[in-house]
């Protein structure tokens, strides 16, 4: 290995040992197995070439005059040396020897030594330093606290960041999808910034937004007079994006009859603005998000099957915020740091109790709403910790539910006692108190189960659960 190496350019070695004789043999044993060897006889002088410049090797003999060998492992270890440190022993010093593998030594020699067992020391040493930085580079791939404007660790976020990586070195369409929120746009940015056309527009349109006699114009572009109000030409946001990413946010509200011209540019490259006679070649990467789910979409009618498959190269799925586990905090400290530095006003903390709250809550709105939260609280809230009685009404129903529960309870602990019964005959299971609770949210809401969820501070598709197991099993819950 150590041949090899030094065809792909001389290493350094630093060998610190104050016998001439010795330090002769070993520059030799060194030089001999690829590398350059520079020579100091202190420990002192040593700390100093290291100081200077970082050997890639050092070899160094723990008995010196000035110092032990053992002081110099410990000055390196509190400077963070990263490069390999092999010790050389006296014969019988093995406690000397263990007191430098604690201090940061990768291995030792006990002297005397050939030539031959200082290469496989080395290349044993060697090895284990290329296998810990390979390590530590792919845990930094995989293990990312952010990325691109991003903050999390998360599992379904690392899977995102790969994607991300992967997307942005093709050129093929992205088709996103998650709910409101999560970050969709970013992801598309992010993919911009990372492709081969960063330095080209990103051109984004919000299909949701364009009214429907507009959207042809909007995305095509028209000419002078192509219809009523088309007082000049207009260039669309196809040609707009030319060499960049043209990005169609929400692209399940567009119209069914504008699907089939989309479809035709991506097959074709090429654009013809309204009232134009003669198209135009562009050159744009496409990527497009919606929040609905695009399959039954296309089960009703109102998305192409065939215009679904030929965007959904490379699909991205956006994890909602409640399926992030301890994002929320990291995302909730980055909001309060970044908004509180912006409007000038002094940094928060969160307190524990509303780490936990944050935690609980299923975040229908996701991070969007977490950063309106986190806004609103920068503006409107004076002291150092943000406490549960900053957060808005939803949050606290989170905490709210289980307090209620207990005042329901005692009341009924009271009134039960005023009867002159026992107070525990008023105490009803908690099962049948969030029965009651969440069938009155629905009642109170119309009927519209999504509006009492939110109200309640839940998902949606945890009502829709509960009513399942109360209508398969009514008799067991009350």
């Amino acid at each position: 290995m150590l041949a090899k190496a030094a065809t792909e350019g001389p290493r350094r070695a630093l060998l610190i040992e104050d016998t001439p004789s010795l330090a002769l043999v070993y520059q030799g044993y060194l030089r001999r197995i690829g590398f350059e060897v520079q020579w100091c006889k202190l420990g002192r002088e040593g700390l100093t070439a290291m100081a200077t410049s970082a050997p890639d090797l050092l070899l160094l003999d723990l008995q010196l005059p000035d110092m032990h060998g053992t002081e110099v492992l410990s000055a390196l270890q509190e400077q963070g040396a990263r490069f390999p440190r092999v010790v050389i022993t006296a014969h019988g010093s093995v406690e000397h020897a263990v007191e430098a593998m604690r201090l940061g030594a990768a291995d030792f020699l006990e002297k005397p030594f050939t030539a031959e067992r200082l290469q496989i020391t080395l290349d044993n040493v060697l090895d284990r330093v290329q296998l810990h930085e390979q390590v530590r580079v792919i845990r930094e791939q995989i293990e990312r606290d952010g990325y691109a404007g991003f903050v999390g660790r998360s599992l379904p976020m690392q899977v995102v960041y790969r994607i991300i990586d992967s997307a942005a070195v093709s050129r093929a369409p992205v088709f996103i999808t998650g709910e409101s929120g999560t970050g969709k746009e970013l992801c598309a940015q992010a993919i911009h910034e990372r492709s081969d056309r960063a330095e080209g527009p990103f051109i984004a349109v919000n299909c949701g937004a364009i009214p429907r006699e507009l959207f042809e114009s909007e995305i095509f572009g028209h000419q002078k007079g192509a219809f009523s109000g088309a007082t000049r030409d207009r260039v669309g946001a196809a040609e707009q994006a030319h060499g960049g990413t043209l990005f169609l946010d929400e692209i399940g509200e567009m119209d069914t009859d504008l699907q089939v011209k989309l479809l035709r540019f991506l097959q074709s490259g090429r654009v013809q603005r309204v009232g134009a006679t003669r198209d135009r070649a562009v050159d744009v990467r496409v990527v497009c998000a919606t929040n609905r789910d695009p399959l039954h979409q296309i089960s009703e009618g109102r998305f192409r099957e065939d215009l679904y498959y030929r965007l959904n190269v490379i699909p991205i799925e956006m994890p909602p915020l409640r399926d992030r586990g301890d994002d929320v905090l990291s995302i909730a400290d980055h909001f309060l740091s970044l908004l509180s530095a912006r409007e000038g006003r002094p940094p928060k903390q969160l307190a524990p109790d509303v780490r936990q709250l944050l935690i609980d809550y299923d975040w229908p709105g996701n991070v969007r709403q977490l950063y309106n939260v986190i806004y609103n609280i920068v503006l409107l809230q004076s002291g150092p910790d943000v406490t549960a009685a900053m957060l808005p009404a939803a949050l606290l129903r989170v905490a709210g539910d289980v307090q209620g529960t207990t005042t329901r309870g005692q009341e009924r602990v009271r009134t039960g006692t005023e009867r002159g019964g026992s107070p525990a005959a008023g105490i009803l299971p908690l099962a049948v108190v969030e029965k009651e609770t969440i069938q009155r949210a629905i009642a109170d809401c119309d009927g519209n189960v999504p509006v009492a969820a939110a109200h309640l501070g839940v998902s949606p598709s945890t009502l829709y659960r509960k009513l399942k197991q109360w209508a398969q099993s009514p008799a067991d819950q009350g």
